[in-house]
């Protein structure tokens, strides 16, 4: 999401949301998020799971290190202890090389998701051992661009819903995709700007 397909987005939201167009002309556009699509996404997603930013950065920039090329091959044909040594748990080792399997079978076509609809690609996504429906939907939003989704199961995107809409507490997800639907087909950047509101709203 660029810069202008933000402020094309939050203009839509603020004629059909009052708290977000409140919060809009206090906190101004969320800034662009835009993250590479292919391998390396998928492997970086299995290499962040439940770590800091930073300490992911690290681990991912040793697992590159280890391996000739980026690329599924590479991966199944370096050792696990290598790959231990650059920081990865053994249950991280068996998802990556359990997706970088898929991806060398045919039984999970990274690049045949940006021909998919929304719902068959997160499905796709998810088909894959260590992937959840959060990852998919990261996935769409930020490395194919998509732009009418919402991760309901960011904890800090229903926090933010439910501060937005002055809510004694925050959303089941359930309730957050309904309070959220009326934002739809801009969905996307009203998430980004969920999280921009998460970081900068009062509590």
């Amino acid at each position: 999401m660029n810069t202008h397909h933000i402020a094309t987005g939050m203009r839509a939201l603020s004629q059909v949301d009052r708290e977000l167009e409140q919060a809009f002309a206090e906190m101004g556009p969320p800034p662009p998020r835009i993250r590479p699509k292919g391998f390396e996404a998928f492997l970086s997603t299995i290499v962040s799971q439940q770590i800091s930013t930073e300490v992911a950065r690290v681990i991912l920039t040793r697992v590159k290190e280890c391996l000739p090329e980026m690329s599924a091959d590479a991966l199944l044909a370096t050792k696990d202890q290598a790959l231990r040594e650059a920081g990865l748990s053994s249950r991280k080792i068996e998802y990556a090389k359990g997706m970088a399997e898929a991806v060398v079978s045919g039984s999970f076509d990274i690049h045949g998701l940006d021909g998919m609809s929304d719902d068959d690609a997160i499905a796709s996504i998810m088909a894959v051992r260590g992937f959840g429906r959060w990852s998919a939907e990261i996935y769409l939003m930020f490395s194919l661009q998509r732009q009418d989704i919402f991760p309901a199961d960011d904890l800090a995107l229903r926090v933010a819903l439910g501060r937005l809409k002055n809510l004694p507490d925050k959303p089941t997800a359930k309730q957050a995709r309904e309070l959220v639907a009326h934002w739809s087909p801009w969905r996307s950047v009203g998430s980004l700007f969920l999280w921009h509101y998460y970081r900068g709203a009062p509590t």
